[in-house]
């Protein structure tokens, strides 16, 4: 070899792979064209105008204005703030600590809205109401009793996670009570609760604090507060259940007979138990994470919770340091800033309906543009020593955020699939405290220690909104794709629906639509889709990095698709975990890889079914059963796994595989590193088990073993489908057969 090949080869290599990098980009930019759809089937979008009247005609009074007083209600604790200098008197606490003592509560509410988002898209959403709103006004009241700051500490945690129902719970279930063209109308009324709450909040605050006087006069404030929340829970028990997702379907999809939806959506709680599976809430996280509007959104109002959190706290602080004010004056202050807001909301809400039916990504941008307005207002205010002109400008900017948070509920609502709505709802506010509220209010509690609080209110405030508000505006070139693939997806759904319902009995048991998936920025499937029927062998073929194992991971659970659905026996698994989809019958076998090798044979077997709830006799029953088809393993259940050679472990990987009866069985790589007289033995096993009827998808390195096994085959190239019918026409195929036996034995 000359001293010039190794170079030729490194630079054919380089080409290559720019030219495939080159490929992948065009066929995802291609794709990504594809899924914009036309404005005529995104919900919402030209639509003609509708009135909160004509909403509230069609989705009734009751809900919108429940989840008004119930966002008042939850926003008075938020002017716990007005007291926090008599907090810090009575406990000798620092700037830094009592910022992290009260910060705590918004990241205990956060994270409890996580799991409390996953309960709600599992169970009935108002009957969360009572239960959370009672915890929380028992913690609130034991807060007017605490001695030292940890058990305030505690007691603000338990006050949050107890309050953690209502961003998830309420907001879906407006999105599902009222139509989509008067989203923002909607969100904006509900949301003048908060400015009402918080103006309301700092007078009741101050005001019982100034009554009760004394250096504790605080506490009395906790007691008058827990009132409220009960009488919220109370009320609540006369809430009806809107059916989820139902405006979504009516205005993308229609009805075509009286009873369609009835048939198509049926949440009532008995059937809704059987036909749907839980959502998985690292499912819904992974899921949402590669929806690009909703990242974006996400991300930049989490960087503004430094401004969010940290503001009002520090601002009352400077209220008592600088300005020389008690509770009740501070009180008067903190509302004064809030009065700007609630007439701004309803025209805000009736300018966001508008951008969105003329132009989706156009709303988005207007939000962020909202949220950097309220940096150049901090700017431009906070350094104003006269208390008049501070307080005004500091009260336009908290308008301009709240106004970019009216449109916040309608674009999550849009962009995110109506199955996993009550987790998007948590995870912005899960940004916000996490990435800017928590640790936002720690730096900002330590630079107000060092400097003072307008210097850590000015270091941290106009540049987060900035940062925040481009973050914003750059994900809204992602909307319209975002909202075009959850309409795809419902289309899609009642494609199939109505195919199951006229085709009850050829229901697959897995079937895959659509599927794209992405690790990181690089996307390895395009729009895959094939279905596995029962008693059906179909091998699954193409050359390494096909995306073959990519496939079998998205259909175990153990990756999240982009786009796309994955069902099982007709029931959608798409957000369903890895646990639960073993638990339902979705077995894999990997080559290689299957055992406990410490464990004895027969440990291995029963460790097999741990957490399948089998009764003893039931478990020994299935034991027997698997060792008879392997006689290679009978009598040998006390002898270590790790002493059996490579092709008796991989037999007790597929007896381990068997003790489940799997509704499919996927097996790969079945004869990886393993001599053809073992080979020969396993395949009699599988010949067995499809002579019995047993579902299985098979991904196999012996294409000819692939083959000879399967009915049908589908073959990969390259993240994309290229062919999927009978067996034996793949081979019969030129162009297919010499891609896929390229490499094969």
């Amino acid at each position: 070899m000359s001293a010039e090949e190794p170079d030729q080869s490194a630079g054919s290599l380089a080409q290559t792979v720019l030219v495939e990098e080159a490929r992948r980009q065009a066929t995802q930019a291609e794709r990504d064209e594809r899924t914009i759809l036309p404005d005529d089937l995104l919900p919402g979008v030209g639509d003609e105008p509708m009135s909160v009247k004509e909403a509230m005609t069609v989705g009734g009074k009751k809900m919108l204005v429940f989840m008004f007083l119930l966002n008042v209600i939850d926003d008075l604790p938020r002017a716990i703030r007005v007291i926090a200098p008599d907090i810090q008197n009575t406990f000798n606490l620092t700037d830094t600590t009592l910022t992290g003592v009260l910060s705590f509560g918004g990241v205990a509410l956060v994270a409890g809205a996580v799991p409390m988002a996953g309960l709600a898209d599992r169970i009935k959403r108002v009957t969360i109401i009572p239960f959370a709103s009672m915890f929380w006004a028992a913690t609130m009241f034991l807060t007017a009793f605490v001695i030292n700051p940890f058990q305030l500490f505690m007691t603000n945690a338990f006050t949050g996670a107890g309050q953690a129902y209502r961003i998830p719970v309420s907001n879906s279930l407006l999105t599902d009570a009222y139509p989509v063209q008067a989203r923002s109308q909607i969100f904006a009324l509900e949301g003048i609760g908060r400015p009402l709450g918080q103006l309301l909040g700092p007078l009741i605050v101050g005001g019982v604090a100034a009554i009760a006087g004394g250096d504790e006069g605080w506490r009395w404030v906790f007691v008058v507060l827990a009132v409220p929340p009960v009488l919220v829970g109370l009320a609540s028990f006369r809430l009806k259940e809107p059916r989820r997702g139902h405006f979504d379907q009516k205005a993308i999809l229609g009805t075509t007979d009286p009873g369609y939806d009835d048939i198509l959506y049926d949440y009532d709680d008995d059937d809704n138990a059987e036909e749907e599976l839980p959502v998985s809430v690292s499912q819904a996280f992974a899921r949402l994470g590669k929806v690009r509007a909703f990242y974006y959104l996400a991300v930049g109002v989490g960087v503004l919770g430094f401004a969010l959190i940290a503001v009002p706290l520090q601002f009352n602080l400077l209220l008592e340091s600088k300005y020389s004010m008690g509770p009740l004056r501070r009180g008067v202050v903190e509302s004064l800033i809030w009065i700007i807001t609630i007439p701004i909301l309803p025209f805000v809400g009736k300018l966001l309906d508008k951008k969105f039916r003329e132009d989706p990504p156009a709303m988005m941008r207007l939000a962020g543009y909202f949220v950097i307005l309220s940096g150049v207002l901090y700017a431009i205010g906070l350094p104003l020593k006269p208390i008049g002109p501070l307080v005004v400008f500091i009260a336009l900017a908290q308008a301009a955020i709240a106004a970019a948070f009216v449109a916040a509920g309608p674009i999550i609502a849009a962009v995110s699939p109506f199955r996993i709505r009550a987790q998007a709802f948590a995870f912005l506010p899960l940004f916000i405290f996490l990435m800017g509220g928590f640790f936002g209010g720690l730096i900002v509690g330590q630079l107000s220690d060092a400097f003072g609080n307008r210097t850590a209110m000015l270091t941290v405030a106009p540049p987060s909104a900035l940062i925040g508000g481009l973050l914003i505006i750059y994900g809204s070139r992602f909307i319209r794709s975002d909202i075009s693939v959850a309409v795809e997806e419902l289309i899609e759904e009642r494609d199939e629906v109505e195919n199951m319902i006229q085709n009850p009995d050829d229901i697959p048991v897995i079937q895959v639509r659509n599927l794209d998936f992405s690790y990181g920025l690089v996307q390895v499937l395009f729009d895959v889709g094939f279905e596995v029927h029962e008693g059906e062998v179909v091998a699954l073929l193409g050359t390494n990095g096909a995306g073959k194992s990519t496939i079998i991971r998205a259909i175990s659970g153990l990756g999240t698709p982009d786009r796309g659905v994955i069902r099982l026996n007709g029931r959608t698994i798409t957000y369903t975990d890895a646990e639960r989809r073993f638990h339902e019958g979705i077995v894999q076998l990997r080559g290689g890889a299957g055992i406990f090798p410490d464990l004895t044979i027969g440990d291995n077997l029963k460790a097999a079914v741990l957490g399948s709830k089998l009764e003893k006799d039931d478990t020994e029953a299935r034991m027997a059963e698997a060792v008879q088809r392997f006689p290679a393993l009978d009598g040998r259940l006390g002898e270590r796994a790790g002493d059996l050679s490579g092709g008796q472990q991989q037999m007790l990987a597929l007896a381990m595989a068997l003790m489940h009866k799997p509704e499919i069985l996927i097996i790969d790589e079945l004869s990886l590193g393993l001599a053809p007289l073992v080979v020969q033995q396993l395949l009699e096993v599988i010949e067995e088990l499809k002579a019995e009827g047993m579902t299985m998808l098979i991904v196999e390195q012996s294409v000819n073993i692939a083959l000879s096994l399967a009915d049908r085959a589908v073959f990969v190239e390259k993240g994309v489908v290229r062919f999927e019918g009978n067996a034996a026409e793949l081979a019969e195929r030129d162009d297919l057969a010499e891609a896929v036996f390229l490499g094969g034995h």
